[in-house]
């Protein structure tokens, strides 16, 4: 719901202040923030809470996609961060992040989370069952 409403940063309940204080600052400036525990968390969830008034994304959107964005956001979507999946594609995390950064704007997504959850909606990614 938070992030049908707009919301472009996720933290854990667990971050110390250092880590709060820098997220704040990263979504102040224009960017997201979803930490990898925030998208495993948005993953498990986001399937069951239903909004009729929310249009799925048609699968045919992906297509404005490469197919190495297509990869790099469906492992996004799984939370693993640009580290992660850098290493896991073999390429530099900055090459990971313009991926995103493309996709982002191919998609006229608002962040990093709005693309997880058209990952989603669109069935690029779908939640492991039993959540």
């Amino acid at each position: 719901m938070a992030l049908r409403s707009g919301a472009s940063g996720f933290l854990g309940k667990d971050v110390g202040p250092d880590v709060l204080l820098a997220g704040i600052r990263t979504v102040a400036a224009g960017d997201s923030l979803l930490s990898p525990t925030a998208t495993r968390a948005l993953i498990t969830r986001f399937p069951a809470t239903p909004a009729d008034h929310v249009p799925l994304t048609a699968p045919e959107r992906l297509t404005l996609l490469t197919e190495r964005e297509r990869e790099v956001m469906a492992l996004a979507a799984l939370g693993k961060s640009d580290h992660e999946i850098a290493d896991r594609l073999v390429l530099s995390p900055l090459t990971v992040h313009r991926h995103i950064s493309r996709a982002t704007t191919k998609l006229h997504a608002r962040d990093r989370a709005q693309l997880v959850v058209i990952t989603h909606q669109s069935g690029l990614v779908r939640p492991a069952a039993g959540g």
